[in-house]
C-alpha cells in the first residue's frame, strides 16, 4: 500500500467548506461579526449587512440619507471589512433601503437552530474545528455545522 499524502488541515477545511458549499457562507458570518468593529458604531447603527453573493456584499441601510453617505464610503468600508477578515472577501458593495431591528445591528448574537445534537456528532464537529487557530473562524464553523447536522435531522423526520 503507498503511503497516504498528509494534508494541512486548513486545507482539508477549506475543499469541505467548499465541497458542501459552506466557503460562502462561512465568510457571511464572519463579516456579521466584525460589521460594527469593521465600520463604526454610527454607520452600524443605521447599516447592515444583508449577505454575500460572491464577492458582492449586499447592505441594508435604514434611510436613504444614510444610503448617500454610504455610498461616497463604499471603497473606504471595502477596505476596512477586508482588513478585519485578513483577506480579500468583498470586492463591491450594493446598498438597500430597508428596515432592521436596531438590537440585530448592536451584537451579532448566536442563536442555535432547533434541537440537539447526538455526543457523536458534537464530537465529530469538536475534531473537524479543534486545530481551528483563529477563535472566531473556530466559532464560525461550528455553528455552521451545528446548524447542518440540525437541519439534516429535521429533513429526515
Amino acid at each position: 500500500m503507498p503511503p497516504r499524502k498528509v494534508e494541512r488541515l486548513s486545507s482539508t477545511i477549506e475543499k469541505i467548506l467548499r465541497d458542501r458549499g459552506w466557503g460562502t457562507k462561512l465568510k457571511e458570518y464572519r463579516i456579521y461579526g466584525i460589521w460594527e468593529k469593521a465600520v463604526g458604531k454610527g454607520i452600524a447603527r443605521h447599516a447592515r449587512p444583508a449577505g454575500m453573493r460572491g464577492k458582492k456584499l449586499a447592505v441594508l441601510v435604514d434611510s436613504s440619507a444614510w444610503m448617500q453617505q454610504l455610498s461616497l464610503l463604499k471603497p473606504e468600508i471595502i477596505g476596512r471589512v477586508n482588513q478585519h477578515l485578513r483577506e480579500d472577501a468583498v470586492e463591491s458593495i450594493s446598498l438597500k433601503l430597508g428596515e432592521f431591528e436596531p438590537s440585530a445591528v448592536q451584537r451579532d448574537e448566536y442563536r442555535p437552530a432547533a434541537g440537539t445534537l447526538g455526543p457523536e456528532e458534537q464530537i465529530r464537529i469538536d475534531k473537524c474545528v479543534a486545530e481551528i487557530a483563529d477563535p472566531q473562524t473556530r466559532e464560525s464553523l461550528r455553528h455552521l455545522m451545528e446548524r447542518d447536522f440540525l437541519n439534516k435531522k429535521m429533513k429526515r423526520k
